[in-house]
C-alpha cells in the first residue's frame, strides 16, 4: 500500500521553542489552543505557503490524556492503538549531534556530552529538544549506558574522536573488589544516580508545560553484557575480546559481576519508573561481541531476571530490548518476559515476526525497527526516505511494529531527512 503523503513543509521551529525560550509573544496553551508543537508546526506551513497536513492535530482534551493510553505504550503492550498514529516511531540517540539546536546549546554551556549528563536541566533540555522538532511519539531520556558503571566507581572518559573510553578496567577478579557497591539496593541507586532521577521527574515537567503531558517517556539502562564488556575491555575500539576471556577464564567472577549488574539494573530502572518513566528499554549494544553459546549461558539469564523482576515491580510497564548485533535471540528474549523485542539493520523484519510467531512460549512480543539511518543522511532524498519506509512497514502487520533506527543516529543525518522519516511513519496506511 502506498504512503500517503501531502507536499512536505520545512520542519522549522520557533526559535523560541527550540532553545527553550520563551518571550511574551510565544503561543500560550490555553483552553482553546493548541499544544505549542502543533501551532509551531501550523505557522511553519503557513508561512511556506504548503498544503502539508498536520500529521497530529491535538486538541486541548488530549493535553489531559494519560501517556499510558499512547499508540506506543498500547503496542507495546499487544493493544490495538487507541490513538493515532497507527505505527508510533521514535529514534535511537534521538537527541545528539544531528540536530543543530543540540550542538548549539552544548557549545553555549560548553560542555562535553558527559558534562551534560551530570546537569538535570541539561538533560531535560536536550532530551526535548527532538520533540520541539520532530513530534516523535515517545520521549526517551537523555543518557549515556555507563552511568551504571560510573556509579559502581568506574571511570569514565571522553576523549574527543575516541568514543567514550573506560581508562581503567577490571583487569582480574581481584579489581571486584574496586567496585563500590557489593550488594544493590534502592538507596544505592537513589544515592548515585540521583541526577538522573532528578532529570527525569524535571523532563515530565517540562513535557506537561510545553503541551507533551501525553507522550510516554522511556527510561532505559544498559544491559549487563555490554556493562561488562566496558568495564572488563575499556573501549568498543579496542581489546574488544576481553569480555569473552573474563567469561572463559573466570567463569564464576563473571557470573558474580553480571549478577551485581542485574541487580543493579533492576533497582536502577525501577526508581525510574517510580519517578515517572512509561516505557523501559534494556540495550545489549555489544551482542555482536559474545559468541551465542556465551549468551545463552550469561548474557540471556541475566536479561530475564531483569525482565522477571520488572514485571513483578511494574507490571503496567511495557518492557522493549534492543540485543543489537545478536538479533538471532529475538525468540529467545521474547520467552524471556520482554513486551518489544528490537532489529538491527541486518535483520529482516519478516523473518523476524515469523520467528517469534513460531517459538513463542505465551504472548508473542511486538517488533520495533529497523529503518536504516543511512538514508537520512547527505545523498538521499525525501523519496528515498519513503519508499524505505514504505518498504519496512510492509513486512509487518499495523499493530505489531513501532518504527525505529536499526542503529542510532550518529551525527550526518540531514533533520529534513529525519523530519520526512517520520512523516512517512505517521502517514502510512495499510
Amino acid at each position: 500500500m502506498a504512503l500517503a503523503l501531502g507536499t512536505r513543509a520545512s520542519p522549522g521551529v520557533p526559535s523560541h521553542l527550540i532553545h527553550g525560550r520563551h518571550n511574551s509573544s510565544a503561543p500560550r496553551v490555553g483552553q482553546n489552543a493548541l499544544p505549542r508543537r502543533v501551532f509551531a508546526a501550523a505557522t511553519a506551513a503557513m508561512v511556506l505557503g504548503t498544503a502539508r497536513r498536520l500529521q497530529r492535530p491535538r486538541a486541548r482534551p488530549m493535553l489531559r490524556a494519560d501517556p499510558s493510553t499512547s499508540s506506543l505504550c498500547q503496542v507495546a503492550r499487544g493493544l490495538e492503538p487507541v490513538r493515532e498514529p497507527q505505527v508510533p516511531v521514535w529514534l535511537f540517540r534521538q537527541a545528539g549531534r544531528h540536530l543543530p539546536e543540540y550542538n548549539e546549546y552544548k557549545a553555549k554551556r560548553g560542555k562535553n556530552f558527559l558534562q551534560l549528563l551530570q546537569d538535570p536541566k541539561d538533560v531535560a533540555e536536550v532530551t526535548m529538544q527532538p520533540l520541539r522538532r520532530y513530534g516523535v511519539d515517545a520521549a526517551i531520556l537523555f543518557s549515556d549506558i555507563l552511568v551504571v558503571a560510573e556509579a559502581l566507581g568506574i571511570d569514565v572518559e571522553m576523549p574527543g574522536g575516541k568514543g567514550i573510553l573506560v581508562p581503567r578496567p577490571l583487569e582480574s577478579p581481584r579489581d571486584l573488589a574496586r567496585l563500590e557497591a557489593s550488594t544493590a539496593s534502592a538507596d544505592f541507586v537513589e544515592q548515585r544516580l540521583a541526577h538522573v532521577l532528578e532529570a527525569v521527574r524535571l523532563i515530565l515537567q517540562t513535557m506537561s508545560q510545553e503541551g507533551m503531558g501525553d507522550i510516554p517517556l522511556i527510561g532505559f539502562s544498559a544491559a549487563p553484557w555490554t556493562l561488562f564488556f566496558y568495564m572488563v575491555g575499556g573501549s568498543s575500539k579496542k581489546r574488544t575480546d576481553a569480555g569473552e576471556l573474563w567469561l572463559k577464564e573466570h567463569p564464576e567472577a563473571s557470573q558474580e559481576l553480571m549478577s551485581l549488574l542485574s541487580e543493579v539494573i533492576i533497582e536502577y530502572l525501577s526508581a525510574q519508573v517510580r519517578n515517572g518513566c512509561h516505557v523501559l528499554q534494556v540495550f545489549e549494544a555489544m551482542g555482536e561481541h559474545i559468541s551465542p553459546a556465551n549468551l545463552e549461558d550469561f548474557a540471556v539469564p541475566a536479561m530475564a531476571r531483569i525482565a522477571t523482576a520488572l514485571k513483578e515491580r511494574h507490571p503496567e510497564v511495557p518492557l522493549m530490548v534492543f540485543p543489537r548485533g545478536a538479533c538471532y535471540a529475538l525468540p529467545t528474549l521474547q520467552n524471556a518476559g520482554f513486551d518489544v523485542v528490537t532489529a538491527d539493520c541486518a535483520t529482516d523484519l519478516a523473518d523476524a515476526a515469523l520467528s517469534l510467531q513460531a517459538e513463542a512460549r505465551g504472548r508473542v512480543a511486538n517488533l520495533q525497527g529497523n529503518f536504516d539511518p543511512k538514508w537520512l543522511r547527505p545523498g538521499s532524498s525525501v523519496e528515498d526516505v519513503e519508499r524505505e519506509v514504505e518498504v519496512m512497514l510492509s513486512k509487518v502487520p499495523t499493530g505489531r511494529l513501532i518504527a525505529n533506527l536499526g542503529e542510532g543516529l550518529n551525527g550526518q543525518e540531514s533533520p529534513e531527512l529525519v523530519q520526512a522519516f517520520v512523516d512517512a511513519v505517521h502517514a502510512w496506511k495499510r
